[in-house]
């Protein structure tokens, strides 16, 4: 009669390890690879307003370290005219939904608007929802679990538009599902100027938009550098510049 085998036996931990690598040989094959996102942005239908805007954005690698993926939910804050919306709406694909919120001021914004709706027209932009809502309660309560949120090089204006950031960053929390990524992007000033230069120059201060973010419950995980520019004195209106403006990028995440 052929013994059984049983987990403290040689052959038993050795089939064990054979079933486990097996098994983490089907998840990494289950696993989808990321994105070609350089195809993507180079996309022969993007517009040639848009790609004079990539010389600046670098799209790619800013949707790279976002890590946007096909079927995920997204919100896009302060959407604008819609650059940064149609990029994600063209990763995420027909199986995910990007929301573009946008705020009374700049809804109320009449070319930012006019120019958001013609964007709408395009076929991508099927999978967007616009919002017209204020910073300090983006989505509707219907909206919750979602994988990302992003917010590129206007949460300076909420300083001088006198938005409760607090209040903003835990309502970003709240929609986030556990795991969800917050990504933050904006022109940096110099240290120590906190929120002061947020209207007059269109910058912030780094380390205020860090301690607003950790104050909400989010965990600091990675800053990129693409888009950093030590040349930048960072004591300059943005649109002035002669040189391109330093910009920091942080990625949060929901414990």
């Amino acid at each position: 009669m052929m013994r059984a085998l049983h987990a403290g036996s040689r052959t038993g931990r050795m089939l064990a390890w054979l079933v486990a690598m097996l098994l983490a040989g089907c998840a990494a094959l289950q696993e989808e690879p990321p994105p070609k996102y350089l195809w993507i942005v180079h996309d022969r239908d993007r517009s040639d307003a848009d790609r004079v805007i990539d010389l600046r954005r670098k799209p790619e690698k800013l949707l790279e370290f976002c890590d946007v993926r096909p079927g995920m939910r997204v919100l896009d804050l302060s959407a604008g005219r819609g650059y940064n919306t149609e990029l994600l709406a063209r990763v995420v694909g027909p199986t995910g939904v990007v929301y573009a919120q946008h705020s009374r001021f700049s809804s109320g914004n009449r070319a930012v608007r006019s120019a958001f709706e013609e964007r709408l027209k395009k076929p991508v932009m099927k999978r967007v929802v616009y919002l017209a809502r204020d910073f300090e309660d983006p989505v509707p309560p219907e909206v919750s679990g979602l994988d990302l949120v992003t917010f590129n090089f206007n949460y300076h204006d909420t300083v001088w538009l006198g938005v409760d950031r607090a209040r903003m960053n835990r309502a970003v929390f709240e929609a986030l599902k556990p795991g969800g990524v917050y990504i933050v992007a904006d022109h940096s000033a110099r240290e120590g100027v906190l929120g002061s230069v947020a209207k007059s120059l269109h910058r912030i201060d780094e380390a205020l938009v860090r301690q607003e973010i950790e104050a909400a419950g989010f965990k600091f995980v990675a800053d990129a550098d693409f888009l950093r520019n030590p040349d930048d004195w960072r004591d300059t209106l943005i649109f002035k510049s002669e040189v391109p403006t330093d910009r920091f990028i942080l990625k949060y995440v929901k414990p």
